[in-house]
């Protein structure tokens, strides 16, 4: 008993941990729902502040989730070249991200919901990286070629899948948001002979993300 007890506690605790605040509702549905939110730079302390700090997880189901969902596909678009996004990056540091998916057909944009890398491989590539927060800067950064990444949808329904090249890269960039590692900070890790070069970078340096 103690212990169904215990859990129930625990499974509520987390389900209130997931509940948007009122200052993230306001800002969700500040203006007009259907249009892009702004994007938060860098060169605002306020907003570098957000983009800084930790994100936690988010209610699928809520109906706010849904808006933030589309809001953050209108800043995505709205951007010159831009291929991934992330809910700090909008102002909410919550973990909810878009990817421009160049691994399918088409190329289509995908939102994805509490999304955790699981698995990373050793091989690894070097490239250049920009960001959408960080006006002109680009540096070369590892990332791993393959991951293995688990989220959910606005239904609550759980996914996992592989990915590899330049959309893992691309993953690998705004889960870093999620944690509020910008690459500005982020340390080149050191070359040695544990990695071969593979060109995953085959769309145009311009990209941000």
């Amino acid at each position: 008993m103690k212990k169904i007890s215990f859990l129930l506690i625990f499974f509520i605790g987390l389900i209130n941990a997931q509940k948007l605040t009122l200052n993230e509702i306001s800002l969700i549905n500040r203006g007009d729902i259907s249009t892009a939110l702004p994007i938060y730079q860098t060169t605002d302390s306020h907003q570098h502040k957000t983009l800084l700090s930790l994100s936690t997880e988010i209610d699928p189901l809520d109906s706010n989730t849904a808006t933030l969902v589309k809001r953050m596909k209108e800043s995505l678009l709205s951007t010159d070249g831009g291929v991934g996004i992330a809910a700090p990056q909008v102002g909410v540091n919550r973990r909810l991200i878009w990817v421009q998916r160049f691994d399918k057909e088409g190329d289509p944009l995908e939102y994805f919901i509490n999304p955790v890398i699981v698995w990373k491989s050793e091989l690894q590539n070097l490239g250049p990286e920009g960001d959408l927060s960080i006006p002109e800067f680009r540096d070369q950064f590892y990332r791993s070629k393959v991951i293995q990444l688990e989220y959910v949808d606005l239904k609550g329904q759980k996914y996992s899948e592989i990915v590899e090249g330049f959309t893992a890269v691309i993953f690998q960039h705004e889960i870093d948001h999620l944690f509020g590692i910008l690459i500005s900070d982020k340390k080149e890790k050191e070359k040695n002979d544990s990695y071969k070069k593979v060109d995953a970078f085959k769309k145009s340096d311009s990209m941000t993300r």
